[in-house]
């Protein structure tokens, strides 16, 4: 059905690698690092995300039966709706829209904080907007060049993290002398503030901005209806994704708490780009704030296309207007990309006037709005194999089967239920759920009353037409 619509399968494996990579590798890894760090503390930190680790791979292990499957754009709301309900799956797509529109203007707010650390008199609504015009620009181009754009953003991105971990783990051990000549550091910070600095149920609480570092992950099932051999290419991009993820996240937080004292990390400034301040390399920082501007242009591009394409499948399921789901010459849903960058664009602003306190919000309201997607995900793989086998049909037809079924949905959804229980003890992040549940309670109201007045038109049309 895709392809009638315009749209063509010309991402390969690196495409969606790659895709995958820049959607996750942001503000969520580079910058809301160090609120994890300040709360968590080091070892805390690197079980929180070993923890978020586990439930990605367990949410995409679901995804992947599910993608191979029934490979199709903004596939998630879908497999909501025809296994949970019409409602639930109504509310996931909005929800995703929610996640990365309101990624967009944490994004864009972070790419102008890092251009005034360079041009300190220019204002940061200035370079925002700029940014913005130009992921809009890259977006209404052609999916190929977009996937190949991103691929080689995603690329630098990927190999200055392995760089700063080269460099982080010389410094540990002394080979690079620290700035200020002080010994190597070894694993002093570790337990210089104690093991658990605030309580291990600071662990919990942190969870939401951990989900967030990982949200991103799922974009390769959003992808899937673009994808060259889906069947092969999925599956592949699940694999290496996770197991490159979990060596960047891990491996870098393992740097960062050795090099950066917990109670000295924050979301005011990178922590990449203070520890490399601390090791003292020449231009290092300079480079660093780069690769970052980078990281975040690249997410941000990514988060376009999968709140664009995320439109474009409630339109194209007559959920939503139909004009959503017009494709310009190049095959992009132009009016789905003007409107989720509109989207973007009042979070930008709402970021502008409180930059400090905002941003946290705004990681805390897309967190939250990623993980129950990530739960209607393993609650729909759960539905689909308990539906397919009661059909009658046998699982060796699964071309790709979510293995040690059904532990692995239930478990995965009910790790993404504890982050959510978590945050109501978390007075910062609490506004979430002040912000997310009436969202949710919106989008499950309108969707019954939109279904009650389509149903009722169609009555009376009915009723004239037999006179």
């Amino acid at each position: 059905m895709e392809s009638k619509q315009g749209f063509q399968r010309e991402m390969k494996s690196r495409h969606v690698v790659m895709l995958s990579l820049g959607g996750v590798i942001g503000t969520g890894l580079f910058l809301s690092s160090g609120y994890t760090i300040q709360q968590a503390g080091p070892i805390g930190t690197i079980l929180s995300y070993l923890v978020g680790a586990l439930v990605v791979y367990l949410v995409m292990l679901c995804l992947g039966e599910l993608a191979v499957h029934m490979p199709e754009t903004g596939a998630f709301h879908s497999y909501a709706a025809q296994y949970i309900g019409g409602g639930t799956g109504y509310t996931v797509a909005w929800l995703y829209w929610l996640t990365w529109t309101v990624a967009l203007g944490s994004e864009f707010t972070a790419a102008g904080m890092l251009m005034q650390k360079w041009f300190p008199l220019i204002s940061v609504w200035i370079w925002s907007g700029l940014f913005a015009a130009m992921i809009f620009i890259l977006n209404i181009l052609t999916v190929k060049f977009f996937a190949e754009s991103e691929f080689w953003f995603a690329l630098v991105k990927v190999l200055a993290i392995v760089l700063f971990i080269i460099l982080g783990a010389a410094a540990i051990v002394g080979f690079i002398p620290m700035e200020s000549g002080a010994n190597a550091s070894l694993f002093a910070n570790f337990t210089n503030e104690g093991i658990f600095p605030n309580g291990v149920f600071a662990i919990l609480m942190t969870m939401l901005a951990v989900n967030f570092a990982f949200s991103g992950t799922e974009l390769i099932g959003i992808a899937a209806g673009e994808t060259e051999n889906p069947a092969q290419t999925i599956p592949k991009a699940i694999r290496t994704t996770l197991i490159r993820l979990i060596l960047f996240f891990v491996g870098s937080i393992f740097i960062l708490s050795a090099l950066l004292p917990a109670s000295e990390a924050g979301v005011l400034e990178s922590p990449f780009v203070a520890v490399l301040e601390r090791i003292g390399i020449p231009y290092a920082a300079d480079i660093m704030n780069f690769v970052i501007l980078t990281a975040i242009l690249s997410a941000a591009n990514s988060g376009l296309y999968a709140s664009s394409r995320m439109l474009w499948s409630l339109s194209d399921k007559q959920m939503i207007s139909p004009i959503f789901a017009k494709l310009n010459k190049n095959g992009v849903p132009l009016p789905a990309v003007i409107l989720s960058m509109l989207g973007g664009a009042l979070a930008l602003l709402s970021s502008i006037i409180a930059p400090d306190t905002v941003y946290v919000v705004l990681v805390s309201i897309s967190g939250l709005a990623v993980v129950i997607v990530w739960m209607s995900i393993s609650a729909s793989q759960f539905l689909f194999r308990k539906k397919y086998v009661k059909e009658g049909k046998s699982i060796k037809n699964l071309r790709y089967r979510t293995p040690f079924y059904p532990v692995v949905p239930i478990l995965a959804f009910l790790l993404c239920l504890a982050s959510l229980i978590g945050i109501a003890f978390d007075p910062t992040q609490r506004v979430a759920l002040y912000c997310g549940i009436p969202f949710i309670a919106l989008c499950y109201g309108s969707y019954y009353l939109t279904k009650r007045v389509k149903k009722r038109g169609i009555g009376n049309v009915a009723e004239s037409k037999s006179y």
